[in-house]
């Protein structure tokens, strides 16, 4: 594993926070309609779906508005067709940047991406320009009060976690993607309350930044997650938890 960024853990912090939900609900609704139009729309049988389904679980969409999404997604209900697109780029310091998109129109979403990096210091590239830097994996935090070390580890680890370490008030736990259910299911039968849990792209490399770099990254991916196709954006930014706050803040 890479070394420890705060980025992750400060940027779960602000989330619980920001006052964006519709527009979150409608991101989440976007995958959950994909994913069913993949494949089946059992969540049961179709892994793609049920992590969709949990993350928009995890932002409180309302049980009717995620079974209106799986409708429109398998063909039941009317709807639009989106696609999955991922960008990679470079944003100020040379900090790579990542981004996840769902698009019913690849040409205005790529005008719009690459307006958002040139209007905040950064190079949309080309595909697999830094992608490299990160790897698919399974992300659970925990908060450090809800649980010791010891009893979250034999959990954890028993289940098939890869890593575990604390930092910014909170556990994170580390698993590959196949695995991140069977090991946020066991954890949950410990009776030890999960704060969020993903499927995302963890840096195996981090890029060092000063404070006023880092506060340029944080504006240049609160751009990026504004827009309304961008499903998620992963940064190997690596700056110190005062520097990060700072930023969030401003």
């Amino acid at each position: 594993m890479a070394r420890h960024s705060h980025w992750a853990n400060i940027k779960h912090k602000k989330a619980k926070s920001d006052a964006r939900r519709g527009r979150l609900w409608g991101k989440c609704a976007k995958a959950i309609m994909v994913a069913a139009r993949t494949g089946s729309p059992d969540p049961a049988a179709n892994l793609a779906l049920r992590y969709a389904v949990e993350e928009a679980k995890a932002a409180n969409m309302p049980r009717d508005t995620i079974e209106r999404a799986i409708k429109k997604g398998s063909g039941e209900l009317g709807g639009e067709n989106y696609e999955p697109i991922r960008y990679e780029g470079y944003g100020p310091g040379g900090v790579a940047i990542v981004i996840d998109a769902l698009t019913n129109n690849r040409t205005r979403t790529a005008g719009e991406v690459r307006m958002i990096f040139t209007k905040y210091g950064g190079n949309l590239g080309a595909t697999g320009c830094v992608g490299y830097m990160f790897d698919a994996r399974g992300r659970i935090t925990i908060d450090e009060q809800a649980v010791t070390e010891d009893a979250l580890m034999a959990v954890a680890i028993e289940a098939g976690a890869e890593d575990v370490y604390a930092g910014d008030g909170l556990w994170t736990v580390v698993t590959s993607s196949a695995d991140l259910l069977n090991v946020k299911d066991s954890i949950e039968k410990a009776r030890i309350r999960i704060e969020a849990s993903e499927v995302t792209m963890i840096p195996n490399a981090l890029t060092e930044v000063n404070a006023e770099i880092a506060a340029k990254v944080v504006k240049l991916v609160d751009a990026l997650e504004d827009n309304d196709d961008v499903q998620k954006v992963y940064t190997n930014l690596d700056a110190s938890a005062e520097a990060l706050e700072a930023a969030l803040k401003d």
